[in-house]
């Protein structure tokens, strides 16, 4: 039921929260981020690439807590690091929030994230 309650909400959204767990801290550490779903998957672009906290932390622990609009859900993130498959990523983000957003508010597209929604 969260999985369901959580895609209703994504669609009337343009940002969600992730919750990841601090790698050295070992404490819950909330972000909020844009997004971009495509059928079951859930796609995240790190404003920062690869030197992004958030994405360090994930490397260590990849569960991730996804709220947006009241509905939330636990996944298992897949960090993507094959180039073609960022370009994938940073393309959709570009269709999604136009290509001046993306470019003026993220500095490097070295990796991107996969949350699958299932």
């Amino acid at each position: 039921m969260a999985l369901a309650e959580l895609k209703r909400a994504l669609e009337s959204t343009s940002e969600i929260e992730i919750t990841v767990k601090g790698r050295r801290s070992g404490r819950e550490v909330a972000h909020p981020v844009w997004f971009v779903l495509d059928d079951e998957k859930l796609y995240l672009l790190p404003v920062k690439g690869s030197d992004a906290q958030w994405y360090k932390n994930l490397l260590k622990t990849p569960a991730i807590r996804v709220s947006a609009d009241g509905a939330e859900a636990t996944a298992t993130a897949i960090p993507i690091t094959d180039p073609a498959k960022v370009r994938d990523v940073v393309e959709k983000f570009r269709a999604k929030y136009g290509v001046e957003a993306v470019e003026r508010y993220y500095e490097k597209f070295d990796v991107a994230v996969e949350v699958p929604l299932v």
